[in-house]
């Protein structure tokens, strides 16, 4: 019997497009042999819709005509299944889309990849590809993520974090900056991915200026040193907290001090095929951007950044595939861990293929890792066979079940 699985993607996060390109590579690939595919996108609006056409990259060109074509759902845990059911509800007849076994969200940034869209699956009872609403959440804050890195002896650069009310106080908080940190800096929002809102401040006009921009795409934003003679290295790893595996090293390349969202989604890219007749999953996404794969590294810097990377993986406790991004001080020859990627832009396929690894097979591993993690906290018991609600005693409520005093309803 095939697994019935539901791909979710798009949502409210600046990084939506590039979740609808990650997704259909996705599905794509997925062996129809297995598993029955139910595409839901998720609109801006955070309204679920689903429909064949919500799996073809060129409806994506006129997202209200997709709209129309589609069906609006919503999700039900129901006699212990999690159901997919169009809405509003039929009148007469089934209302019944689909039985999910499995969900995975291929998402990208806050509002869905932070742990927000797990904590609802997991609320629901449907287990889920990747990692859960802890890691999710931890692996988003870069504030957080270094904190509990560096605390595990990763090593990371040290920053400052601020939140939006630093913007009031610019004055004082460019000095707070220049006090610890030396120019270039480095100015990023706390919780984006794909380079959204990251910028290189030279001096105090343009620390202001990165700030502004960087507090328009959230609340808190972290600075940080910018390595002036950098070689940055990704490096994705697949498993658990049992046991992981690290993908082949690859060396972006980039136009300007940072790696930016052009950079990783726009040059260089064929353009998107969409899901039929397309090779290595469709629609290029992170596989159009511009590396080196294997980077240019020695054997044994690319066996040292594996091995961190690996480490980092399993002490944030991520599940799935997560991709890794490190930067070489090369002037130092140093190396620093400076982000995890969560649920990675085309989910890093292009990094395993090297290893032997094809698309088809790492998305099954993926899946399998889901329904481990499920079996695992199916032997974990989270209640009691006890109901201190029927113990004879006060606790101070409000008596004969009502709320508010006399103004109150009954429970």
């Amino acid at each position: 019997m095939k697994i019935r699985l539901c791909v979710l993607f798009g949502g409210k996060s600046v990084e939506h497009e590039v979740s609808v390109i990650s997704a259909l590579q996705a599905i794509a690939s997925l062996d129809p042999e297995k598993y029955d595919v139910i595409p839901v996108y998720i609109t801006k609006e955070n309204e679920f819709y689903t429909s064949f056409e919500c799996s073809m990259i060129e409806e994506y060109k006129d997202i209200p005509a997709l709209i129309k074509k589609s069906t609006r759902c919503v999700f039900l845990n129901t006699e212990g299944r999690v159901r997919l059911m169009c809405y509003p509800f039929k009148k007469f007849g089934s209302s019944l889309i689909s039985e999910i076994d499995v969900a995975f969200p291929i998402v990208h940034g806050t509002n869905v990849e932070d742990g927000t869209l797990q904590g609802y699956l997991k609320t629901l009872g449907l287990p889920f590809v990747g990692c859960d609403v802890t890691a999710s959440a931890v692996g988003m804050d870069k504030y957080v993520m270094k904190t509990v890195l560096k605390e595990n002896d990763v090593p990371v650069l040290d920053c400052l974090r601020f939140y939006a009310g630093a913007l009031s106080e610019m004055d004082e908080t460019v000095a707070k900056c220049e006090a610890k940190i030396a120019y270039p800096m480095i100015v990023k929002p706390v919780n984006l991915g794909s380079s959204v809102g990251i910028s290189v401040a030279h001096n105090g006009q343009e620390l202001r200026a990165s700030l502004e921009d960087a507090f328009q795409f959230s609340a808190q934003v972290l600075v940080e040193k910018a390595i002036t003679n950098l070689k940055e290295i990704n490096c994705s790893v697949l498993g658990d907290t049992e046991k992981a595996e690290a993908s082949e090293c690859e060396q972006p390349a980039k136009s300007d001090e940072i790696l930016s969202y052009k950079d990783k989604y726009v040059s260089g890219s064929g353009g998107s095929k969409g899901a039929k007749g397309a090779k290595s999953g469709g629609s290029k996404g992170m596989a159009s951007l511009a590396r080196k794969i294997p980077a240019d590294i020695t054997p044994e810097r690319r066996e040292e950044i594996r091995s961190l990377a690996v480490k980092a993986f399993q002490v944030l406790g991520c599940n799935g595939v997560s991709r890794i991004d490190f930067m070489i001080d090369e002037d130092t020859d140093t190396v620093y861990l400076n982000e995890i990627n969560t649920i990675p832009g085309s989910l890093s396929f292009y990094l395993w293929e090297p290893l032997g690894v094809p698309y088809k097979e790492l998305l099954d591993r993926m899946i399998a890792l889901a329904l481990k993690r499920k079996r695992e906290e199916e032997s974990i018991h989270f209640s009691f066979d006890t109901n201190i609600l029927n113990i004879d005693r006060s606790f101070g409520g409000a008596k004969g079940g009502k709320l508010g005093g006399k103004h109150g309803g009954k429970i």
